[in-house]
Parts: structure tokens; C-alpha cells; sequence
């Protein structure tokens, strides 16, 4: 181990030209469709080989088990620590993507005081969001929080309007763990019960004779069937039949309200509000649609949310929608039509098992063809904790929320209804640079850093492109060496 917490003293320009130039530049060129890609079997990854290829060119090593298997685990979860790498290899690639799929989620440890919060007592935003950071580093089950990372930005909400004076933020980041490879239904369903998006899309505010559209037009558009799938009338049909839903209250948020009232006029109300002992909204017949049967989505009915669902769920646009934003998270950003047919078929067939999507995903030619390689840009999230994960140092995560406001991707606070912005989006000089200072504040945070001898093996796979290499046959200590890999171009890819 080597020791001591000094700054790593190592080039920011030059380490920042590698993640630009040779790095982000080269994720640009991956990202926006530069496909010029050899495949090598057995793979030549001498530096001499490297050295003399274009930045814009891979050696895919993908034909080799155990790269698979990392490739997987770049895709599947945050990264790897070398033991799991090392087990995920023993197991090889189709039992660890049989592990990943079938292991069940497990539940993080409570956040103290998050089912209590009130109006008197309300969240910690920092709180929370260190709570998901530890447990994405250290938690047994790193795809089931892959997976809610991606729900997360999918069916969005953020608290600035749901708020931090209730649980419900909380809540929903339990929903999404549970749910995490379940029948779309389902999840749907959950979606649309949730007491955090009941609050985001105003859904709790819509009535039968006062419908509000939000939470319709964008469970069409954005969560399951895509754009120009619908029309107007569709959407103020589907806002009557899903109204009548409100919040539930907790008994803490009663006390609160109680207390207030006291306060303020001198006495308890005389009907307080009882407090509700269930995590999902109450459905109040006298607040729902009382007219005659609504044509949504060309069917005349009398429809409540778990029909308007189904029916939402019999269009044809919605599995392709669904392959392919998943695709875009899991395989590249340019996935051919043919490859989310195919996805998208088996997905209908399995009654949109998402189990079913992923195992296909997964085990499919393309997903480990030399396009594959490389094609995706990490995230801020997902490069932040791959970078804590290879030291095993959930100490980094409140490092890690510091920093996520400078590379664009706060958790719980995405930009828009849309999510965040993937691939592409994140390539600009500020928020690479905003990477480089978390890595070598990261690394300084550190007591000991590991021997970095067999570093870029592990992490980076063997094809390194001709700056990476300069730049680690120039970091004569540990921990410049750290600091080269986890800025490095091949490690903000995936």
C-alpha cells in the first residue's frame, strides 16, 4: 500500500488533454457513431500495436471471457473491485449474467428519520443522497441499483417540487429497487400510485371534474409509447379516467399539521386528518370520473387505472420505446432498427417481462461485438462511484455528491421531466475538468492507495490508447498512477 494524502502533483492539462483529446474526444467519436472498429482474435494489445493506431480506433479484445466479463460488469453494475472481478471470471459470462438477473434486490439499511419526516422535521437532502451513494458503492445486489439509477432518470421526479417535508422521495428510491426487473404492468402501476410522483406530475391534484393532464400526457410520451403515439383527446380522456388518487399521510405529517394549528389558533382542529398506513396513494371514488364511458386511445369505455394501463400496454409502439431506451443504457446509442425489433418482440411475448429484456440484452451478438466496446460514456453518477468501488471506499461518497453538481447529475434532482442527458451530453471541457479534481481529491482523501502495478490491467482492459500510456509510463508513484487511470479515457468509457 502506499502512503500519505498529498494532492497527486501530476499535469491537469495534460491529464485533461488524454480525457479530451484521447479520451471524451474519443467517447464523442463513440458515442456519435464513429464505428471504425477491428476486431482482433487473439487481440495484439502491445503498446507498440496501440501506439501506431488512430485515436479513433479500439482493439476489441471482447473475443476474450474474461474482458467479456468485465465488459458485463461496466454495463450491469459500477464497476468492479479485482475480487469481484475475479469471481465474475471463475463464473464466466453466462452465469454472471444469470447472477446478475436472478439475485434478488437487497434493501439498503433504513435512513434514519426518513419515514418520520414532517413539516417540523424535514429530510436531509445531503442525507439522502449519501445514503444511495454509500449503498451504490458497497451494496451485495450493484445491478438491482443499476437498475434504479435508471428508473430513477426513466420515471423521473425530483424534490424540489415533491419536497423533503415527507417521505416520498425516499419511498420512490425504494420502489424503484423492487421493482427493478419486474413486468412493465406492474411497474407502471407503482409509477402511478407512487405518493412522490402523485406530488411531481400533480396527479394527487387532478378530479374527475377537474382533471389535470400532466401526469397522462407524460406517462405516454415519456414512460411507455414515445411521441406522435397519441393525440390530445387521448391525453384529456386518460386525465379523467386516472384522476381520484390523493397522498398518503403519515403520522408524522399529521402531528405536524396538528401541532401547526395548535400554534396557530390556539386549540387542536376539531376532524384531524387520520394518518394512512400505506406507502402508495389512497383512491377516492368521490374525487374520480363520474361521466359517461371516454374513447383513449381508439376504445370507448368506462376506464379506471389499471384498464387505462392495459390499454396503454396493448400499443404497438410501446416495446419498441421500451428496447430501445433501454438499449441506449445498456448498449450503445446507436442500435439498429432490426436489433430492437427483435428485442422488442420477445419483450411483448413475455408479457414485458423485464427480466426477459435484460437477459436478451445481455446475451445478445451485439452486445459483445467490437461496436459494443467502449460506446458509452459513464455517466457523472456512474464514473464517481466506479471510481470509490475501485478502492472499496464508501467514504467517497459525500466526496462524490460535492461533485456531482459540477459534472451535471445531482441525484434526486434531475433537469426536467426528461431525465438527464445521456452519452454525448456529457462531453464538454468544465465537466471532464470537474472529473479530474474529483479523481485527485479522491485519491488525496485516501490513507493508503493500493499497489497500481497490474492497475490499468484490471480497470482498463489491455487496448490504451498512445496518451494513456505516455502519461502512466510517466507516473512513477502510486498514486499519479491511480490518478492517470481514473482519468483516463478508457475509464470514463464503458
Amino acid at each position: 500500500m502506499s502512503e500519505g494524502r498529498g494532492l497527486p502533483a501530476i499535469d491537469r492539462r495534460a491529464v485533461l488533454g488524454a480525457a479530451l483529446a484521447g479520451g471524451a474526444g474519443v467517447a464523442a467519436a463513440r458515442v456519435l457513431g464513429w464505428r471504425r472498429v477491428v476486431e482482433v482474435d487473439p487481440p495484439q494489445l502491445t503498446a507498440e500495436a496501440v501506439a501506431k493506431r488512430s485515436g479513433l480506433d479500439w482493439v476489441s479484445p471482447l473475443g476474450d471471457e474474461a474482458t467479456r466479463v468485465a465488459h458485463l460488469l461496466r454495463r450491469t453494475t459500477f464497476g468492479y473491485t479485482p475480487a469481484e472481478l475475479e469471481a465474475a471470471v471463475a463464473d464466466g459470462y453466462q452465469r454472471t449474467v444469470d447472477r446478475l438477473i436472478e439475485t434478488p434486490p437487497a434493501e439498503p439499511p433504513p435512513l434514519a428519520g426518513a419515514d418520520e419526516a414532517s413539516q417540523t422535521k424535514p429530510l436531509s437532502f445531503g442525507a439522502l443522497q449519501t445514503w444511495w451513494t454509500e449503498w451504490m458503492i458497497t451494496g451485495p445486489t450493484p445491478f438491482a441499483e443499476k437498475m434504479a439509477l435508471f428508473w430513477h432518470g426513466h420515471f423521473t421526479s425530483e424534490f424540489r417540487k415533491v419536497g423533503l417535508q415527507a417521505p416520498y422521495v425516499y419511498w420512490q428510491n425504494l420502489t424503484w429497487r423492487r421493482f427493478f426487473l419486474g413486468d412493465l404492468r406492474s411497474i407502471i402501476y407503482q409509477v402511478t400510485v407512487d405518493p412522490a410522483m402523485l406530488r411531481y406530475l400533480d396527479l394527487a391534484q387532478s378530479s374527475g371534474r377537474n382533471p389535470n393532464e400532466n401526469y397522462a400526457r407524460e406517462l405516454m410520451e415519456l414512460y411507455a409509447m414515445g411521441s406522435g403515439t397519441f393525440t390530445e383527446d387521448d391525453v384529456k380522456a386518460a386525465a379523467k379516467a386516472l384522476a381520484g388518487w390523493r397522498e398518503p399521510r403519515t403520522e408524522s405529517m399529521v402531528k405536524a399539521q396538528i401541532d401547526e394549528a395548535i400554534k396557530r389558533t390556539g386549540s387542536a382542529p376539531r376532524n384531524p386528518p387520520k394518518p394512512d398506513t400505506v406507502r402508495t396513494g389512497i383512491f377516492e371514488r368521490g374525487r374520480a370520473y363520474q361521466g359517461p364511458p371516454l374513447a383513449f386511445l381508439a376504445a370507448t369505455r368506462q376506464w379506471d387505472t389499471q384498464t387505462v394501463i392495459d390499454r396503454i400496454l396493448e400499443q404497438e409502439s410501446v416495446a419498441p420505446f421500451i428496447a430501445r431506451k433501454v438499449a441506449a443504457g445498456f448498449l450503445s446509442p446507436h442500435v439498429e432498427d432490426a436489433t430492437i425489433a427483435r428485442l422488442a418482440e420477445r419483450f411483448r411475448k413475455s408479457r414485458y417481462d423485464m427480466r426477459t429484456l435484460m437477459h436478451d440484452l445481455f446475451t445478445s451478438p451485439e452486445f459483445t461485438s467490437p461496436a459494443a466496446y467502449r460506446a458509452l460514456l459513464k455517466s457523472p453518477v456512474e464514473y464517481m462511484v466506479s471510481a470509490a468501488k475501485v478502492f472499496a471506499a464508501p467514504q467517497l461518497a459525500k466526496l462524490a455528491i460535492q461533485a456531482g453538481q459540477g459534472m451535471g447529475q445531482v441525484l434526486f434532482d434531475p433537469p426536467s421531466v426528461g431525465g438527464w442527458p445521456e452519452n454525448e451530453s456529457w462531453i464538454s471541457s468544465s465537466p471532464m475538468l470537474a472529473r479530474i479534481n474529483f479523481a485527485a481529491a479522491a485519491i488525496a482523501q485516501l490513507r493508503t492507495v493500493p499497489r497500481s502495478d497490474d492497475a490499468h490491467a484490471v480497470f482498463l482492459d489491455a487496448p490504451l490508447g498512445p496518451q494513456t500510456l505516455r502519461l502512466l509510463n510517466e507516473a512513477h508513484d502510486d498514486r499519479r498512477r491511480w490518478t492517470v487511470v481514473l482519468c483516463c479515457s478508457e475509464f470514463q468509457l464503458k
